[in-house]
């Protein structure tokens, strides 16, 4: 069984600050039309089937290796073709930019030699981007270790798990310890595995489930445990947060990571993923935690003046 679901079960039984909603989960699933399901890299800004397979998985891991923590103020944005995106798409046309103005940046080697200044150029845009000397370091880490273990290119770690989906969580987050994401939960540990999750899914998808990306066992991914998620949970009174957490989230007051209110929160989300789930089996039994995840990342897309902030952590994991 997946660690992150095993791990995360133990915060979820015995958190004190959040707690799931089933009556709420009820009323999302009677109105969850399983028509409106998409993946969130179908409807990305940019298309990557274009690259051959081996460039494709380097720009996947490439991506998800610093795909993290947009919350800076004012926010970054990058401009691409005429239009503005932030967050997530941001990040995903700054590296695809990046490839058109012909910088290599699914060169392991030249990742690995990345300067200060080469890496402001890639993701130039306006606002601030918070960490970004930690994504720097990342991107020196995951390329050192591409290029001296795996010849440079990802697609021969998604070989060594011969189509397994969690041998190739396991192998992602040992051989790459950036991607390792857990937490000390009132002593003992708690796996999340946000970003390597989130990478495996993309790979699945971005294949369609075929060639390299037929993966088994891809049902047994959990949602991925970041920012967004929680908020909409929240929004949709799946997620609640005692009083006292909840003046923190909405005045904005960064919530420490591995604190116990963050990994409470973070539990809570893949928990609360994991019922809609078993709901909405009735409706489809081949309903994915990773599909209920991109629903509800898309959804949390359609912003409005009126939504309540998402907790603000400064991590290299979401």
């Amino acid at each position: 069984m997946n660690p992150v679901l095993v791990t995360t079960a133990r915060v979820y039984k015995s958190s004190q600050y959040v707690r799931v909603n089933v009556e709420s989960i009820d009323k999302f699933c009677d109105t969850f039309d399983l028509r409106r399901i998409r993946y969130w890299i179908d409807v990305a800004p940019i298309e990557l089937t274009q690259l051959d397979d081996n460039d494709r998985l380097n720009f996947l891991f490439v991506f998800n290796a610093i795909n993290f923590c947009y919350w800076g103020d004012p926010k970054w944005t990058v401009e691409y073709k005429g239009k503005r995106y932030d967050g997530a798409w941001g990040m995903m046309v700054a590296l695809k930019r990046a490839l058109d103005d012909g910088i290599p940046i699914l060169d392991a080697k030249y990742l690995s030699n990345l300067t200060r200044g080469e890496l402001a150029t890639i993701l130039r845009g306006d606002g601030e981007l918070p960490l970004f000397d930690a994504r720097l370091q990342i991107l020196h880490e995951v390329s050192n270790i591409l290029y001296r273990k795996f010849g440079g290119r990802f697609s021969n770690v998604v070989k060594l798990a011969a189509g397994d989906t969690l041998k190739l969580l396991n192998i992602i987050t040992y051989e790459f310890p950036s991607f390792n994401d857990f937490a000390s939960y009132r002593g003992y540990k708690v796996y999340f595995h946000k970003r390597a999750q989130l990478l495996i899914a993309d790979i699945y998808r971005s294949f369609k489930g075929q060639g390299i990306g037929n993966l088994h066992g891809i049902e047994q991914l959990t949602c991925c445990a970041d920012y967004k998620i929680p908020q909409v949970l929240r929004k949709l009174g799946i997620l609640e947060y005692t009083t006292e957490l909840a003046d923190k989230v909405d005045n904005k007051v960064i919530i420490p990571h591995g604190s116990i209110e963050e990994i409470e929160i973070r539990a809570n989300t893949i928990w609360a993923v994991e019922f809609i789930k078993s709901r909405l089996k009735s409706k489809s039994v081949q309903i994915t935690a990773m599909d209920i995840d991109s629903y509800l990342w898309l959804l949390g897309q359609n912003k409005s003046p009126t939504d309540k902030p998402y907790h603000r952590t400064y991590t290299i994991y979401y």
